[in-house]
């Protein structure tokens, strides 16, 4: 089976030796890349569906996770890995509870690396062995989760809170009423268990920020 690979990243070196990797899982793999967010929806958006994208939380157009939300809640049924330098547990961890099938971080041998995309492919989660230390961050990793459980379109509410539009603004933008904005609005303070608008844009930069 040929499969059908994005890789999202801004070094021209990595991506290709990703694509080299990739070729070891599969030959005949479609290799798809882009070097920027930007440029990874477009390819999402005109190409057929991947079976895996490989995301770098470095890209210079995406901040942290704002990558990674926006790929998940923008195409669920795309699995996305993410493949970072960075090294910290709890945010491998975290990386999951957001929505990753694994983090792969970029010093991982070739072998490894094959193993975590198979693993993926057969619909495994994956994480290096480090990632199972123990971390102090457990309450910012159960917030991440509830963020992952917002629905897309919560989501992108979420987003505008943040960046402090009002309900008025955001309905404008999203062509709808500004009583199901209220209702969208209430409904994700209420997973995140929050009390206001200026903790759910604290909570969302928090999150966004590795």
């Amino acid at each position: 089976m040929a499969y059908r690979f994005l890789i999202a990243d801004d070094h021209p070196l990595f991506r290709t030796a990703l694509r080299q990797a990739l070729t070891l899982v599969s030959p005949d793999a479609q290799v798809h890349e882009a070097d920027s967010l930007n440029a990874a929806i477009q390819c999402l958006d005109s190409e057929v569906e991947m079976d895996l994208v490989l995301l770098d939380l470095g890209l210079p157009d995406s901040e942290g996770f704002q990558g990674l939300l926006n790929l998940r809640h923008r195409y669920p049924t795309v699995g996305v890995a993410v493949v970072s330098g960075q090294e910290d547990p709890s945010l491998m961890r975290q990386a999951i509870a957001l929505g990753a099938i694994a983090y792969i971080p970029k010093s991982s041998p070739v072998n490894e690396l094959v193993a975590a995309v198979t693993a993926t492919l057969n619909g495994q989660t994956w994480l290096p062995a480090m990632a199972h230390h123990e971390s102090n961050e457990a309450e910012k990793e159960q917030l991440a989760q509830r963020v992952a459980s917002l629905s897309p379109q919560q989501y992108r509410v979420l987003c505008m809170v943040a960046d402090g539009k009002l309900n008025k603004q955001i309905a404008a933008e999203l062509n709808i009423q500004e009583s199901t904005i209220k209702q969208h609005v209430s409904a994700v303070l209420r997973k995140l268990g929050l009390i206001n608008r200026t903790q759910a844009g604290v909570l969302l930069r928090s999150l966004q920020q590795p």
